[in-house]
């Protein structure tokens, strides 16, 4: 079944991602910080400083941001790449180095 898209992006893989109202909102209801910082969310996966393999075949996307809604953060998001690729969360942390800690897979 595919769900609406509210915007889609390309991983640095070149595999498409998109972002469904569904999680959306998920993001927004689970972390209301990032209202109104959809942008860095696909910026995030488009040009990441590294990708993390994650759990259960999801990649994790981590990116700097000296500025955000919130203070400087890391943005932190969670997709899949399989033949119809989405973005499952994402959100801000002050910690980036307890993902990273993970099995980098590529970086800038």
């Amino acid at each position: 079944m595919i769900r609406e898209s509210v915007d889609e992006t390309i991983s640095v893989s070149g595999k498409r991602i998109r972002l469904t109202a569904k999680q959306w909102v998920h993001i927004i209801e689970s972390h209301d910080y990032m209202s109104g910082n959809i942008e860095k969310v696909l910026e995030t996966v488009n040009t990441p400083d590294c990708v993390v393999k994650g759990r259960k075949e999801t990649l994790i996307a981590l990116k700097h941001y000296p500025e955000t809604s919130i203070s400087e953060k890391d943005c932190v998001v969670v997709y899949k790449e399989n033949k119809d690729g989405f973005v499952i969360t994402g959100f801000f942390t002050s910690k980036p180095q307890t993902i990273k800690k993970g099995n980098t897979i590529w970086e800038k």
